[in-house]
């Protein structure tokens, strides 16, 4: 059998799938296609299970779905349930499985509080979209592989961080409201004396800059924009314990099993996207937990005009941390 898989985005949500392509693989013993957009496929380029990963773009969708039509699958799903996937699956005219993102139920919960999702984790409802074809979930949670040759990476080397034991903070996410801010970050950092990186994109710099103006410790490394996905993976992985926001870092750290103090406001873990599978002792600090998320991508509060994230005491964060570290 010959199986497409498709899911454009971004590195949480495909993480999220790698369940789904290692239970495939080795309950059906079938040949996997993956089709993820192009600034994605760092995620999965060294995933063992996948024996091509086809990048896609929107601007050569013609051109891609000639190259698709010739590969000839015989069974497509797709796991990004989108207008895009929507146009291709109907280019290609074979059998397929299709996620349902039950985003009415997204909605009530959002917008009336009523849960109808019963916190039922994303997994589970990929593997909701396979049951079809008796695959099951192994329970053996997520998959992220990184590539030998990151080890030799010069921008982690000359740090010397790998010299000591240390932990990751993740300071990025895709919407300003999804994240805790400097102060909260500072605060914390004034009572803990140990080494710490910080982890984000090019624009995180200049906060990951101003933690390290103002912070008491003196032993914090700016990664911020420095690193290749694989990179910051390898410093999740030899981390003692994570920090991190809702966003992609939190999930390739529970493909390690790391332990994961993670941050939720204007998104909560009755959505289904929670820590799947990490070490048992992870934490998960909820701003009002007894409310329902204030919007499905975290873009909107509706409790403040910033974010309801920053309501979490970053004394409750200090002690998280010295717990678990």
């Amino acid at each position: 059998m010959k199986i497409l898989i498709i899911r454009f985005s971004s590195i949480g949500d495909i993480v999220l799938t790698t369940p789904v392509v290692r239970c495939l693989k080795q309950q059906k013993k079938t040949t996997i296609h993956y089709l993820i957009k192009k600034n994605y496929t760092e995620v999965l380029q060294n995933n063992v299970y996948i024996d091509k990963l086809l990048a896609f773009d929107k601007k050569e969708q013609k051109e891609t779905i000639k190259k698709l039509q010739k590969e000839n699958y015989d069974l497509i799903i797709d796991l990004q349930n989108n207008l895009s996937s929507f146009f291709i699956k109907r280019k290609l005219y074979k059998k397929t499985l299709t996620v349902n993102k039950k985003n009415i139920k997204k909605w009530l919960l959002v917008n009336t509080g009523k849960d109808l999702l019963k916190r039922e984790h994303i997994v589970e409802r990929y593997f909701q979209t396979i049951k079809k074809i008796n695959v099951k979930n192994d329970q053996k949670g997520l998959d992220f592989f990184i590539n030998p040759k990151v080890e030799q990476s010069t921008t982690i080397s000359k740090s010397k961080i790998l010299e000591t034991p240390f932990i990751a903070w993740a300071i990025g996410a895709t919407y300003s409201k999804k994240k805790i801010s400097i102060p909260q970050i500072i605060e914390v950092l004034n009572r803990y004396d140990k080494p710490v990186v910080l982890l984000g994109g090019k624009k995180e710099q200049k906060e990951a800059e101003q933690i390290i103006l103002y912070s008491k410790n003196n032993k914090i490394i700016n990664f911020c924009g420095k690193l290749t996905l694989q990179e910051s993976a390898f410093l999740v992985n030899k981390s003692e314990l994570i920090l991190t926001n809702d966003t992609g870092l939190m999930h390739i750290a529970s493909a390690f099993k790391k332990q994961i103090i993670s941050f939720w406001g204007c998104t909560k873990p009755s959505l289904g996207m929670a820590p799947y599978k990490a070490s048992e002792h992870s934490v998960q600090l909820v701003s009002y937990p007894n409310s329902p998320p204030c919007s499905k991508l975290g873009n909107r509060c509706r409790k403040h005009k910033q974010a309801c994230i920053l309501e979490i005491n970053p004394e409750e964060i200090y002690k998280a941390l010295i717990k678990e570290n």
